[in-house]
């Protein structure tokens, strides 16, 4: 592939609901544009895009694939996302590194949620933005429909600049409203010109009064010949919208089909004409060297400085870093700095990846998208420099995973091999985190739902050939005391030589802190326990608060007093103490009210308005407590809640599905509470099975 300047490059992804047609869109462009000679399906596993097996096994985009395009002297880097929740990270990666959007709507299915998630983030990044309509061959599709959605969502700035000819419920070719003129399709991909059917006009002429108002209000000029009915040439309606397109007061509406490549030519011309280059956008980061501003702004003029937005770990082809260049012109033996990690990097080799080829170049301008190979000192979100110019640029900004599951390693020996695996499937994927839970002796692995979490752990599988089971992971309850004891323990122990001896007097009660374990306070008089004992009993205390008599649980909130006891001259010793006071401890513990307390988090649930009712009676089930809600931008309320940690399982499933995938939550640990007496005894039941 030859090298482009930075005018010549578009940065583009495609977003949208799951099964839209992004990946088959992806397909028709390399088709269309002569760099493939067949056309892929997903139902055939053999797309460019999903080359990962897991991809090909289930039917549906997991990663972002980067596919560039040559069209129209111009490279197009094409970034095919998932469209599933659950896969998030990858999108934000695509769109961090993106300058503009296509929305894919299918016409069959028409305005979804994830249509309107894609808007979102295309406002939170700024990104100018088109919309595709495919699956237009499908009998019941409808381009009406689907525009007259999105205009009631997203007011007059939605202008179709296409308009369907259908015959017998079938596309047979369009309308292009610009130029006023027909096409009708003749082989795949191809077309040729045509009359205006009669009963396309009404339709046809309320598009294009549409349009040209639009075109009017850019500037007083356009206004007063529109309102002189003066007719705009091609050029100036194309450059009027260039404009609106790129300050996001227009959103162009296109259609076609995918799997017959039509209206895909004209897609990827409007990309070309209607998006901007990267040097249009605006790229800024921190010069470390000098702490001063670094305008990198996409220009080819200034210092080599890159980003990496993306990170792919394939255990045939190896580590590939995906890079943004952010100024300068990169060259294949470049010595560059990586701030982050105060590491030099020599990449060797440049590439351009279509999936997962890596096709060798021999310079990447500024605004342009590629590969770097074998990077050992850099992940996602740092940034390459000069050592003399050391720019940081700000990292995305990624979705916080909070399903989470408890992992085993299916076969002894392989716990090395496991932790290797993960630790390349974190260094892939920015929203899959391991943690260890040292305290419940667990592994847990957290995700964006639980889907995500299976298929983790099917890659491990497939990949490096090492399993891991996924279950349902142990809360951290803790156990306490409510009322006070007062205990009398001896430790005697006789077996020819030197006995054992050690004998104390406790009592125990609720310290009011449930921060620390326990609290130890000695009011013994007159020498009755001597002084170097009393380590020995506060060890016992260490010992006996790691795990409760109750229910084998951390002890907190226990203050414990020694007040008397006795001693033995020859026979007392250290471990002899420390055994009385582990006995006394059980004791006084179990006398004073023992009870298990559970940790609550405060959850903050987001949710259009229609689903209030329903999202707080399910947390009501779930034995949360609404505390109140507050209105957000988008006709959403935030519900804030209450809720025990046991609650969360299973939740982000359930919100999902009773939000059509409008929902979304977050929470933090926030206390320990006392559990119900149900819970509680269904807890010390099943610790009891365990042990």
């Amino acid at each position: 592939m030859k090298v482009y300047r930075t005018d010549e490059i578009r940065n583009v992804v495609l977003l949208g609901h799951g099964g839209s047609g992004k990946t088959s869109l992806a397909e028709a462009m390399l088709y269309v544009s002569g760099a493939t000679t067949r056309m892929g399906k997903v139902s055939e596993s053999n797309t460019v895009s999903d080359f990962d097996k897991e991809e090909q096994k289930r039917g549906f985009s997991i990663g972002t694939s980067l596919i560039p395009i040559e069209w129209e002297k111009a490279k197009i880097n094409i970034l095919d996302t998932p469209g599933y929740f659950d896969f998030v990270g990858e999108v934000e990666e695509a769109v961090s590194a993106a300058d503009a959007a296509v929305i894919v709507v299918s016409g069959k299915a028409g305005v979804q949620v994830g249509t309107e998630k894609a808007w979102e983030l295309c406002d939170k990044y700024n990104l100018p933005r088109m919309i595709y309509v495919t699956e237009m061959d499908v009998d019941d599709a409808s381009f009406r429909q689907v525009v007259e959605d999105l205009t009631s969502r997203y007011g007059k700035k939605i202008a179709p600049h296409f308009q369907p000819i259908r015959e017998n419920e079938k596309l047979v070719g369009y309308i292009n409203v610009i130029k006023n003129a027909a096409r009708r399709y003749t082989e795949i991909g191809q077309r040729e010109e045509c009359e205006i059917p009669d009963y396309c006009l009404p339709n046809l002429q309320i598009l294009r009064d549409s349009l040209m108002e639009a075109v009017a209000e850019t500037s007083e000029e356009f206004m007063d010949r529109y309102f002189n009915g003066e007719e705009f040439s091609i050029e100036e309606i194309r450059a009027a919208m260039r404009t609106e397109v790129m300050d996001g007061t227009i959103v162009p509406v296109a259609m076609g089909s995918n799997i017959q490549a039509q209206g895909v030519a004209n897609l990827l011309s409007d990309i070309v004409r209607f998006f901007p280059s990267p040097d249009k956008r605006t790229c800024v980061g921190i010069n470390r060297t000098t702490n001063d501003i670094f305008e990198a702004n996409y220009e080819f003029s200034k210092a080599k400085t890159a980003y990496v937005f993306k990170t792919m770990v394939d255990p045939f082809i190896g580590k590939y870093s995906f890079i943004k260049v952010c100024s300068g012109v990169l060259k294949g033996d470049d010595v560059l700095y990586n701030p982050n990690s105060d590491a030099e990097e020599k990449p060797g080799k440049l590439y351009v990846m279509c999936g997962n080829k890596p096709t060798e170049v021999s310079e990447l301008f500024a605004g342009d998208i590629g590969a770097v190979a074998k990077l050992s000192n850099t992940a996602t979100g740092d940034t390459l420099a000069t050592k003399n110019t050391q720019v940081l640029y700000p990292k995305t900004d990624y979705s916080v995973p909070y399903t989470y599951m408890r992992y085993r390693v299916k076969n002894k020996g392989d716990e090395d091999k496991v932790s290797q695996a993960i630790s390349r499937m974190m260094a892939e994927d920015v929203t899959l985190k391991a943690v260890n839970d040292s305290e419940n002796h667990q592994s847990l692995l957290y995700g964006m739902g639980e889907q995500h979490l299976e298929i983790a752990a099917s890659k491990i599988a497939a990949r490096y050939k090492v399993e891991i089971t996924l279950e349902t992971p142990k809360v951290a309850f803790r156990e306490t005391i409510k009322k006070n004891s007062d205990v009398d323990s001896k430790y005697k122990k006789q077996s020819g030589g030197h006995g054992q001896y050690g004998h104390v007097k406790m009592r125990f009660g609720p310290s009011g802190d449930l921060e620390t374990p326990f609290v130890f306070e000695e009011e013994v008089v007159g020498g009755a326990v001597p002084k170097n004992f009393f380590p020995a009993v506060e060890k016992g205390l260490q010992e006996s608060v790691l795990k409760g008599p109750l229910a084998g649980y951390p002890v907190v909130g226990v203050k414990a007093v020694l007040y008397d006891g006795s001693y033995h001259p020859v026979d007392s010793s250290e471990m002899a103490f420390k055994t009385a006071t582990i006995q006394a401890f059980k004791k006084g513990f179990m006398e004073a009210g023992p009870v298990l307390l559970e940790p609550i988090a405060s959850l903050k649930v987001t949710v259009p308005d229609s689903y209030t009712g329903d999202v707080m009676g399910d947390l009501n089930k779930r034995r949360g407590r609404v505390l109140g809600m507050n209105p957000v931008a988008g006709g959403k309320q935030v519900i804030e809640a209450d809720i025990p940690m046991t609650g969360l399982f299973g939740y982000c499933t359930v919100l999902r599905s009773m939000t059509g995938g409008r929902g979304n939550y977050e929470y933090t640990f926030s206390r320990y509470e006392q559990a119900p007496s149900d819970v509680q005894e269904k807890e010390i039941a099943a610790r009891a099975q365990e042990a």
